[in-house]
């Protein structure tokens, strides 16, 4: 990258995806670098195509993202922010088409329950795509007049389509959690909140995630977040993902994570970064 240029920001997804929206809320002024998987992704960044990476981890109504807790502690990243995205749902079609002649609508499959009410009621069938907005993409380029697309009204923008409806989701707070991660870590980065993210694996000893988590309780720490996965195809190699609230330099935090050392075989912090205000107003 030359100096004072845009930042390059790869995420999964077309041009208008929520990933893409992401982007837009965390860098207004970043250069967008679509990509079809997230390895590639994180393959953007490490070949030099992209300077920061947008990935989604979790989902208010869906849970964690898969693969994503995976694909984290290998990708060689670090974590310098977060950002919430309120999946809001816009049903686009081609210009002039009117609501009452849309019949079929395609989008993602995890986006078709989500609206299944506003389609139920108005009589509209619809089918699964790879990519909301890449379906968007298709029907722009030459979709049926009769058919829309489920998507980000990001999508209907950049792609010359028209929404007809907009916030058809049937859950007012359905929010994405997305982490911009960045090869190098940034350790400046101070706030009035802190996050720290981290992966560990505990020794195989008795009770020994009860004794690693007790550190944090012992010493006040608020842990927003853990989670479990297996790793080399092991049931007894299982690692867990955290979130926290607090700074590893707090004194507090220090003396958790060195409690929880004694415990673990492997602690990997992923990063250290000012905790969104979306974190606590999810439901706007």
């Amino acid at each position: 990258m030359t100096a004072n240029a845009p930042l390059r920001i790869a995420f999964q997804g077309a041009l208008g995806a929520y990933s893409h929206e992401a982007c837009l809320q965390a860098r207004p002024d970043g250069v967008p670098v679509p990509c079809t998987t997230f390895e590639g992704v994180l393959r953007a960044v490490r070949e030099g195509r992209a300077d920061l990476a947008m990935l989604p981890v979790e989902n208010t109504t869906y849970g964690r993202v898969a693969d994503i807790h995976r694909l984290l502690p290998q990708s060689g990243m670090h974590i310098i922010e977060e950002a919430f995205v309120r999946v809001r749902i816009a049903l686009m079609a081609k210009p002039g088409v009117t609501l009452d002649q849309i019949k079929h609508v395609r989008a993602h499959l995890v986006l078709l329950p989500q609206a299944r009410a506003y389609l139920e009621a108005n009589g509209i069938t619809s089918e699964p795509a790879v990519d909301s907005a890449a379906a968007a993409e298709e029907l722009a380029a030459g979709g049926p007049a009769h058919e829309g697309v489920l998507a980000s009204a990001v999508a209907a923008d950049i792609h010359g389509l028209e929404v007809l409806a907009d916030g058809i989701e049937d859950l007012d707070h359905n929010t994405t959690r997305f982490l911009l991660m960045a090869p190098e870590p940034d350790m400046t980065q101070r706030g009035s909140k802190m996050m720290t993210t981290f992966v560990f694996e505990v020794r195989n000893i008795p009770a020994a995630l009860y004794k690693a988590m007790g550190g944090f309780a012992t010493n006040g720490i608020n842990m927003t977040k853990l989670e479990s996965y297996m790793v080399g195809g092991s049931f007894t190699a299982t690692q867990f993902y955290a979130d926290i609230e607090g700074h590893p330099d707090d004194p507090a935090v220090k003396r958790a994570l060195d409690e929880l050392g004694y415990f673990t075989n492997m602690l990997d912090i992923l990063g250290v970064y000012p905790a969104h205000p979306g974190r606590w107003n999810i439901t706007g």
